[in-house]
């Protein structure tokens, strides 16, 4: 298989899976809608960077201790499902726009984003484990192994990126109705409820 075949046919692969509605699909929107533009593309850069850290880590041939060690696998499985039930439960708490407005000067930055973001992505191992499956099976036989790896993570990075722009700018349209405190406890508590059932999935997921 040539370069090029890998790239597009991985392409495809991970396309189908970013445009499959999940848990960074709820969380960009939630942020672009509530929290406004600025944080919404720091929690979409910090997704994309986990997604590169383990994309690299993966071609460096780091993440197969997750699948070698059941103990590595486990604290990391254990941390990242208490980050997001602790991240669903302070939606599902929220007390509304008041609420929000008053937090915004703490928590209303493109750093406050980009590291929740992050800590998503980087906190479920599942994402390592994927990379783990499905990323060698691209490299072309004879291709030199992290460079091409590289490669194609970033290409996944870009689809994530270019579709997380999609879902910001519709939340920015339709922002003013959701903005309504009847519309933000109900984007909070849909929210928070995906994100507290990722975190239980991952939590009893074998």
């Amino acid at each position: 298989m040539e370069m090029t075949t890998a790239l597009w046919s991985f392409a495809l692969v991970v396309g189908l899976l970013t445009l499959t509605p999940g848990l960074d699909t709820a969380l960009v929107l939630r942020t672009s809608a509530l929290a406004g533009r600025r944080q919404a593309w720091g929690v979409v850069l910090g997704i994309q960077t986990g997604t590169l850290v383990w994309g690299t880590l993966t071609s460096a041939g780091v993440t197969a201790l997750l699948t070698a060690s059941q103990v590595a696998y486990e604290v990391l499985r254990w941390g990242g499902a208490a980050y997001l039930v602790w991240m669903g439960v302070g939606m599902l708490r929220s007390r509304g726009v008041q609420a929000a407005e008053e937090e915004a000067p703490v928590r209303g930055g493109f750093r406050y984003g980009w590291r929740r973001g992050a800590l998503t992505n980087l906190l479920n191992p599942k994402v390592g484990v994927f990379y783990v499956a499905v990323l060698p099976q691209f490299i072309p036989s004879g291709a030199p192994h992290f460079a091409a790896g590289v490669a194609l993570t970033c290409v996944h990075v870009v689809e994530g990126g270019l579709w997380s722009a999609v879902l910001v700018g519709f939340a920015q349209v339709v922002r003013g109705w959701l903005r309504r405190p009847s519309a933000r406890r109900l984007m909070d508590r849909v929210t928070g409820t995906v994100v507290v059932g990722f975190g239980l999935k991952l939590a009893l997921s074998d």
